[in-house]
């Protein structure tokens, strides 16, 4: 369907990736990955013909349906729902020629058109913009309501579905999950995963990449390698494959230096001259390896906490609402020190209401929020990058907050979140999206909060950043409150799960694969509902659907034990690589060193038993919860 042969792409003199061949099949799942800067983006606008391969040659089937979502969004006054329908572009050539059809009364046409509109399943279309719309967070009552009349992401929500309602052949995503939350990201996975036709993916959500693609193409050094399998695996393939590279790299490095010696000592030597100059001919043949590149550009973390106040805040019979329709009522709640949580609940249910009380940023109707002295907040909001101030740098930022900050000492921190040379004394006013949420980030760490509010934090930043604040939060020693759609950064940094719904804030018993079916089952009720079936069916979703919940909460100790094992196996699995390398070393075993040859074979061996303990009742909790 999409051929690329040896292409070599540009933009301006710099190569992008070259010598670059691939051919993408109907069905092919295929996740783009790379820093930025290395062409994902300039790859999606070759196939969408808006630039030109510099060599080899790029081509498409003839006739190829391919999908992409708009990045521009015009404040029309259509609805949204007659918005999302355009994205049918022979729906709406066929509906505007029925309209010419019936104005010049000719019947044979508007038969043809008709047979063609049912071929097409045009007279479903309509439920099918609604369904999707539905699935991305839309309520009913907004189908109708005007393109004009909503925000940013909300647009950019109506853009990708325009683009699911084409019926593609091909379908482009970039950066699909940026605008979503945790509820439309699970069915988006769901629905790409039934679409048949081939998918090119460019995300920096390792989890939903996992779930939707069987191929990374991943861009670095000019080059673009595909690895089979999904992100995962291809993760622990580039990894042996660097490990691999630096080890040849550093061999080669030293055939080299002793190459390079000989032909320095003895090329002007009449007996080795031969000699020296067939050094300095295989010198010039041997094809030079690259050191591997592994390193993030972003290093930082917090500082210790000086002091931690016990309770940290406390929310007592807390209400809040707007117009009269209270969307929290009675949240009665203590954050503790080294509280982590994150926070779960459908579009709307007032999660990011609930962490801006916590922020001081809106007050309740009825309770109170009560701060403790010596409490100091982080707070992280989409808004903030919004309130930066475009014409300063961000030295200047940091210097806002602390002005006592010596500008080396501020490039030297800053530098932490990749912003070197004269980048951090540049103004932000042409900052991307990424830059700036990674500014908002680093003026937040330099504060040293004990107490950190974020919502949505990942959003613009790409995988390198999100690793780097999953090590920071992982480490961070206060308390913490997150909202978030990336499961991965849920899973590795909160211990525990609130779920934000129908006016309450509990404690979820369960893990988020627990939440996505809680969800589904939230659906299935409010399907039943509208389709106002039978007391009887009813009563018996309900009666299973309890039944179902009394498993999995009489289930969970077992599953939350199964974690505690999971987690201590790889501290062990760390301790004994580690011991390992430690007895590796030749010189551990002079005379010497003889009791310290002791005392870490001891420690191998009782690391080993408890390896063998941990692993053996790991096995028999897996296979009883699986059975």
């Amino acid at each position: 369907m999409i051929y690329f042969e040896h292409v070599t792409l540009r933009r301006g003199k710099k190569i992008l990736f070259q010598d670059f061949s691939l051919t993408i099949h109907p069905k092919d799942k295929i996740g783009i990955t790379g820093a930025n800067g290395t062409g994902k983006s300039s790859l999606f606008a070759l196939i969408l013909g808006k630039l030109e391969e510099d060599k080899g040659e790029f081509r498409t089937k003839a006739k190829l349906s391919i999908s992409h979502v708009a990045q521009e969004t015009p404040a029309l006054d259509m609805a949204a729902v007659d918005y999302v329908m355009l994205g049918d572009a022979e729906l709406s050539d066929l509906e505007a020629q029925l309209v010419e059809a019936e104005s010049r009364e000719d019947g044979v046409a508007i038969s043809k058109l008709h047979e063609r509109m049912d071929a097409i399943g045009g007279y479903q279309a309509r439920a099918r913009a609604g369904q999707l719309l539905n699935g991305l967070g839309f309520t009913p009552a907004q189908e109708s309501q005007p393109v004009q009349s909503f925000s940013g992401g909300w647009r950019m929500r109506l853009n990708l579905a325009q683009a699911l309602m084409c019926r593609s052949d091909v379908l482009l995503l970039d950066e699909p999950t940026n605008h979503l939350d945790l509820e439309a990201v699970l069915w988006l996975e769901k629905w790409l995963k039934n679409y048949q036709g081939a998918l090119l993916l460019i995300s920096h959500d390792r989890e939903f990449l996992d779930s939707t693609v069987t191929t990374i193409a991943h861009l670095e050094q000019e080059k673009v390698t595909l690895y089979s399998g999904n992100y995962t695996a291809f993760e622990l393939r580039r990894a042996e494959q660097l490990a691999l590279q630096q080890s040849s790299f550093e061999k080669q490095q030293r055939e080299i230096a002793h190459m390079e010696s000989f032909i320095t000592r003895f090329k002007a030597k009449a007996t080795k001259a031969k000699q020296a100059q067939s050094r300095i001919k295989a010198l010039e043949r041997m094809e030079k390896i690259a050191p591997a590149h592994i390193d993030s550009p972003f290093s930082f973390a917090f500082k210790p906490l000086d002091y931690l106040p016990n309770p940290l805040l406390q929310l007592q019979k807390v209400n809040f609402g707007y117009n009269d329709k209270l969307i929290l009522e009675q949240i009665s709640a203590s954050l503790l020190p080294n509280d982590r949580i994150g926070l779960l609940g459908p579009n709307g249910a007032g999660k990011s209401t609930l962490i801006k009380l916590m922020a001081g940023e809106l007050e309740p109707i009825a309770g109170k929020c009560v701060q403790s002295k010596g409490l100091k907040i982080g707070y992280f909001a989409q808004h903030q990058l919004e309130q930066l101030h475009s014409d300063c740098s961000p030295v200047q930022h940091l210097q806002l907050i602390d002005p006592d900050i010596s500008e080396k000492d501020a490039r030297l921190f800053l530098g932490g979140f990749a912003f070197h040379g004269d980048m951090a004394l540049e103004s932000i006013a042409s900052f991307s999206g990424g830059e700036k949420a990674r500014l908002v980030l680093a003026m937040l760490v330099y504060q040293q909060p004990n107490l950190l509010l974020m919502d949505e934090p990942t959003n613009h930043l790409d995988l390198d950043m999100r690793h780097a604040l999953t090590l920071a939060l992982q480490s961070f020693e206060g308390a913490m409150v997150l909202v978030s759609h990336d499961r991965h950064l849920l899973r590795t940094v909160c211990d525990n799960l609130w779920l934000v719904s129908h006016g309450k804030a509990e404690s979820f018993t369960g893990d988020l694969d627990d939440y996505a079916q809680w969800l589904a089952e939230q659906n299935i009720e409010s399907s039943s509902k509208e389709a106002a079936s039978g007391e009887h069916t009813r009563d018996s979703r309900k009666a299973k659907r309890k039944e179902d919940a009394e498993k999995r909460k009489a289930l969970q100790p077992k599953r939350n034990q199964l974690k505690k094992l999971e987690q201590r196996l790889e501290k062990l699995h760390a301790q004994e690589a580690k011991l390992n390398e430690q007895l590796a070393d030749s010189a551990l075993y002079e005379a010497s060193e003889k009791e310290r040859l002791v005392q870490l074979t001891a420690e191998h061996n009782i690391i080993k038993q408890e390896l063998d303990e941990v692993e053996e009742t790991w096995m028999e909790l897996s296979e009883e919860l699986e059975g």
